[in-house]
């Protein structure tokens, strides 16, 4: 359990938030949002003890232990990956050592005897001799392959270090566990077995996360930053979301009655609490929403962007024709081969591969930025494209401004049209006269989502397109893509995000392609394809 009283936090002048009294308690879960910049990974650096409040405190219940998701990718390179992993429950680490160096004494005596049968003792209580195989499990469980295991943490790729952090903070089943963007660089599979861990994690949890579909699958709370307060909202983020959303409609209707506003309220929550508890990803954590009293329900103050994307022309019956594609990496291996298919009219399709320089090798050559090796590929003459890249430092390395660099992309050049498209991806003010070589990553993704709603296209190329967006522009985001009257072929990490755009799963394997008409939710519950997908990536 974790007290927070009277918390508070200043830089400069200004506070962040101020005034924070909430308790975090055993078998909930606790989603934190908030706004780009509200404070959110601030306030787990400030119960975590990392970060020093300017006034308040943070306790936790006596003799409990808290665990934290490391952000330093280097800290532990001159470790093996197992020891790493063990390293997370710090008592029974510094236990082991203090035994192994008695052990090793060439002159053992009796008071060393009697140090190591203590030490023994504490040892078993926290389950040391199960220690090694239960990081190996999670270790396992996180795709981190077994040979792996023993090497040195340097000679892992950054996405193999996230996985060993990660394990590193499950590691023992800390009372307390804090984790800040844990889905990030995970694949789908990856982060499908963290939301069954964490949905059955017993005691108090407190994650930070962009991704609606993990947030929506393991919380029990949301947690809101939002101008300088932190409130507590019982259910989880679409919960929360849509009842801000209906909140604020009703703020809009200053000419409706308390006991009709009541009235819709109560309504929304029962058809909720239904559609949670026929969810796929109902667990017994849920709790039961009807309780909640209305009066909780308060409109969000968040900004949403507009994104807009208008077809200049309908799409003609043919869209798409891949035929025997294949690309190579620099090393001379095959990132994908004889990769052949069709897009109909209308059809939303997402790409998988467990190798991400897959799907963007593939989304380089559509947008006729890379040339295949093999194979070729052919649109209709009817299809315009927008591209939207995984990775788009290339087209921010100017000093241009932002109105500059936006006039560009656009046939009108002038001032007060582009602001109205920068106003939209929420620019405003002098915001626009900022220089686009020092916007964050975040701010490129909204510039680049501007560009593309110039190009009135009806095809919309999106390699990873909630990368670096806060929750706000993934939600608006998604809404658009929805009912987008085109064309639809992107990549991503997001299960929300596929499961309710796309409606056709293509994914790229060493061995061979699947294709499938379905649902994302149906493709990943299909036992069939679960046995398929093992086979063509070679799983033992």
């Amino acid at each position: 359990m974790i007290t927070v009283s009277n918390l508070a936090i200043q830089f400069g002048k200004k506070f962040l938030f101020q005034d924070v009294n909430v308790k975090f308690t055993p078998g909930n879960c606790y989603g934190i949002i908030g706004a780009n910049g509200a404070g959110k990974s601030t306030f787990l650096r400030l119960i975590s003890g990392e970060l020093d409040s300017t006034r308040g405190s943070v306790l936790l219940a006596p003799g409990e232990r808290l665990s934290v998701l490391r952000q330093d990718h280097h800290a532990f390179d001159d470790f093996n990956v197992l020891d790493t992993v063990l390293m997370g429950h710090e008592n029974l680490w510094q236990i082991s050592k203090e035994k192994d160096a008695l052990y090793a004494k060439t002159e053992f005596t009796e008071a060393d005897g009697i140090r190591a049968s203590e030490l023994e003792e504490r040892f078993a209580e926290m389950d040391g001799w199960n220690a090694e195989s239960d990081a190996a499990s999670l270790l396992s469980g996180l795709g981190i392959r077994e040979e792996l295991h023993s090497r040195q943490m340097s000679e892992l790729n950054g996405k193999e270090k996230v996985k060993v952090l990660l394990a590193q903070a499950l590691f023992g089943k800390p009372d307390n566990l804090l984790l800040d963007e844990p889905t990030n660089d995970l694949d789908l599979e990856t982060v499908r077995w963290l939301e069954n861990y964490l949905a059955n994690f017993d005691n108090t949890l407190l994650v930070v996360s962009h991704d609606r579909h993990f947030l929506d699958s393991i919380c029990t709370h949301i947690v809101d930053i939002d101008f300088g307060k932190v409130q507590l909202f019982a259910g989880n983020y679409t919960f929360w979301y849509q009842s801000s959303q209906l909140a604020l409609r009703q703020q809009s209707a200053q000419n409706k009655k308390a006991e009709e506003k009541k009235k819709e309220l109560l309504e929304f929550i029962q058809r909720f609490s239904a559609n949670v508890a026929k969810s796929r990803q109902a667990t017994s954590r849920r709790k039961m929403l009807e309780k909640l009293n209305v009066d909780e329900i308060q409109p969000s103050t968040r900004r949403y962007p507009g994104i807009i994307f208008t077809p200049e022309r309908e799409t003609g019956n043919t869209i798409l024709n891949v035929n025997g594609l294949a690309k190579k990496s620099e090393d001379g291996t095959h990132l994908f081969k004889d990769v052949t298919f069709t897009v109909e009219k209308d059809e939303k399709v997402v790409f998988l591969s467990r190798n991400p320089h897959v799907t963007t090798a593939l989304f380089e050559i559509l947008s006729d930025n890379d040339q295949p090796d093999e194979g070729h590929y052919k649109w209709g003459v009817t299809i315009t494209t927008a591209y939207l890249p995984m990775e788009n430092s290339r087209f921010f390395e100017s000093k241009q401004t932002l109105v500059e660099w936006l006039s560009m992309y656009s046939a009108d050049t002038s001032e007060s049209f582009l602001r109205g498209y920068l106003g939209k991806m929420l620019f405003s003010g002098e915001d626009i006269y900022k220089k686009v070589n020092v916007l964050s990553g975040g701010e490129k993704m909204r510039c680049m989502i501007a560009r593309m709603m110039l190009r009135n296209a009806n095809v919309m190329l999106l390699d990873n397109p909630t990368n670096h967006l806060d929750l706000e522009t993934i939600q608006a985001f998604n809404n658009t893509l929805t009912g987008f009257n085109g064309n639809i072929l992107m990549s991503s990490h997001d299960h929300e995000f596929i499961n309710t755009v796309c409606d056709r799963i293509i994914e790229i394997t060493p061995n061979g392609t699947i294709d499938k008409l379905m649902s994302y939710d149906d493709y990943v519950n299909d036992e069939g394809i679960a046995e398929l997908r093992r086979q063509l990536y070679g799983d033992k």
